[in-house]
């Protein structure tokens, strides 16, 4: 189990990284919101390009730091009963949610989407406005980022969650007392 040990911790680490790096999306949405609310209504100037640039900052916040929440369990749950329940319980949904539900779901999101985001690569999609950003493909890029970040990380939930179910702790030691 040492080999999976290694693979969910490179698979938590990259999803840390890119969740970090992303993140600082959220300023720059900010900023660019700031101004053209400015622009437009102190300039009377309007910006397409800025416009869209939030959206393609929006999306991209969203789709590649999904991985991120999951890894720190900020994704939403019903936890009526896992709250309380004990490790064992709590392994046992992660293992079957993550292998039963969260993997098919990204396979399935990766399957559907790999041709509508080829044929945008392929055309060279850009946006229908005169003045808007020229690499509508690289936006919808992010739904395969998304299923390949929330499939990993699923993945190393599931290790994790199996793991613990065979009695490991959080630090790759057998754990000195039952789970």
């Amino acid at each position: 189990m040492g080999f999976l040990l290694t693979v969910a911790r490179a698979i938590d680490s990259l999803n840390e990284v890119i969740g970090r790096a992303v993140s600082w999306l959220a300023l720059a949405l900010v900023l660019i919101q700031f101004t053209v609310v400015i622009l437009r209504y102190v300039f009377g100037i309007g910006s397409i390009f800025l416009q869209e640039s939030l959206l393609y900052f929006h999306g991209a916040l969203f789709m590649l730091a999904a991985g991120y929440t999951l890894l720190h369990d900020g994704h939403v749950r019903v936890d009526i009963f896992y709250r309380d329940a004990s490790l064992r319980y709590r392994a046992l949904v992660d293992l079957g949610g993550s292998l039963v539900l969260l993997l098919p779901v990204c396979g399935l999101i990766w399957t559907l989407s790999f041709d509508y985001v080829a044929m945008s690569w392929a055309i060279d999609e850009g946006s229908p406005e005169t003045s808007g950003i020229p690499a509508v493909y690289l936006l919808k890029s992010a739904i395969l980022a998304f299923a390949i970040l929330v499939g990993l990380q699923g993945i190393s939930l599931a290790i994790h969650a199996a793991r613990r179910l065979a009695g490991y702790d959080d630090g790759g030691d057998r754990a000195p007392t039952t789970v």
